[in-house]
């Protein structure tokens, strides 16, 4: 008997894919947080299936998303970039990420990683909501609102309310797997495997 997943995944399977082993799980490496908040800032205003289908070619164009080499990036290579058939070329979007990369470094300086920066958030262990059918998730919440306004205090770009609270679900803060999916209590099982 197949599994029952959320609403929102069904069909496609790099959707499922993404839906099972990704999704909601808590990631506490700076490495993949940057990753995420590079994918959901291409998101924003499209649909998610679109930046999985690209997601290697953004992997490949942004150096393994290695945000200390991001940091550094001229115009020659955001020109470059601009020109990559592979990712969303969008001018404002390729620049945000260039700066957000500066961001959190900084943010990284200071609080020692993004990671006990932006757990902070949520006192270091993720929400467990209750959506019984994925349309019914909030767009934005208290949280992401302050991570929104304190990420742009931090000179930040692209990351309004509905785009961290994205992210928030991306990377585990917020658990909104549907109650009758299969991934819900995987993931607020404390003891479960990832």
């Amino acid at each position: 008997m197949d599994k029952q997943r959320c609403g929102w995944c069904a069909g496609d399977q790099l959707y499922i894919t993404y839906h099972d082993k990704e999704w909601g799980v808590p990631v506490k490496d700076d490495a993949t947080l940057f990753e995420f908040l590079v994918l959901e800032t291409f998101q924003a205003g499209l649909s998610w299936i679109t930046i999985l289908r690209k997601r290697e070619n953004f992997r490949s164009a942004f150096d393994q998303f290695d945000y200390k080499k991001i940091a550094l990036y001229d115009q020659d290579k955001t020109d470059h970039l601009l020109q990559d058939a592979g990712i969303v070329r969008n001018k404002l979007k390729v620049y945000a990420t260039v700066c957000n990369a500066q961001a959190f470094i900084k943010v990284q300086k200071e609080f020692g990683s993004f990671s006990k920066y932006i757990w902070g958030f949520v006192d270091d262990k993720p929400i467990t909501n209750k959506v019984e059918n994925y349309k019914e998730a909030p767009p934005t919440t208290v949280e992401s609102d302050a991570i929104s306004k304190d990420l742009k205090k931090r000179g930040f770009k692209f990351v309004g309310s509905t785009v961290m609270y994205a992210y928030m679900q991306a990377v585990g803060m917020v658990n909104d797997h549907e109650v009758n999916c299969f991934r819900y209590g995987e993931i607020n099982n404390p003891k479960h495997d990832f």
